[in-house]
């Protein structure tokens, strides 16, 4: 009997974790590999897209690309005596997949797949959380706002200084009266 591994599904942070490219920080879109197109906002530690338009798309790497790029990094099973040179400016590999041990991978057109009803969920979430102005649940925070002042030129999200800790009230926030209505 034999079988074969012909992709996986994942949500992002699974994907890193599987498969050993790091989805946190700057270098956190494994798509992009090293093209580093964002900047880092300095108190939420995100990265951050300022301009989007009239972007070239990224090249897809090939499996043998990759296979190259993680040929020297310690097996997932063995703790990694250091990380790769260039891990953090140019590289995010931590680990070296079991995953990509079957000779077949690297000449699969899709290896791996983004869950896309579980980041749909976050999505809806993280975007519910901010309209219904959920403090404890919302990434809409006084962190954030300064970050805007620095990053956007949005005026009228950025803090008072009179009263740095109060956060002004966003045009995409419901009021009491319209949270009750999306309620009923």
């Amino acid at each position: 009997m034999r079988m074969t591994l012909m992709w996986s599904v994942n949500d992002l942070p699974a994907y890193g974790m599987t498969f050993g490219w790091s989805t946190a920080g700057i270098l956190g879109r494994p798509i992009c590999m090293d093209d580093i197109r964002a900047l880092s906002a300095a108190r939420n530690k995100k990265a951050f897209t300022k301009n989007r338009r009239n972007k070239v798309a990224h090249l897809r790497l090939t499996g043998d690309q990759i296979l190259n790029w993680v040929a020297n990094i310690s097996p997932a099973v063995e703790m990694p005596l250091y990380l790769p040179d260039g891990y953090g400016s140019n590289c995010n590999w931590t680990k070296k997949s079991s995953f990509s041990d079957p000779p077949y991978l690297s000449t699969l057109l899709i290896r791996y797949n983004l869950d896309v009803m579980h980041i749909e969920k976050n999505i809806f979430d993280n975007i519910f959380n901010i309209i219904m102005d959920i403090k404890e649940n919302t990434k809409d925070n006084i962190n954030a706002c300064r970050d805007l002042k620095i990053i956007c030129n949005h005026c009228e999200l950025e803090l008072d200084e009179r009263r740095p800790n109060v956060m002004p009230k966003a045009v995409y926030t419901l009021g009491k009266e319209q949270k009750k209505r999306v309620c009923e």
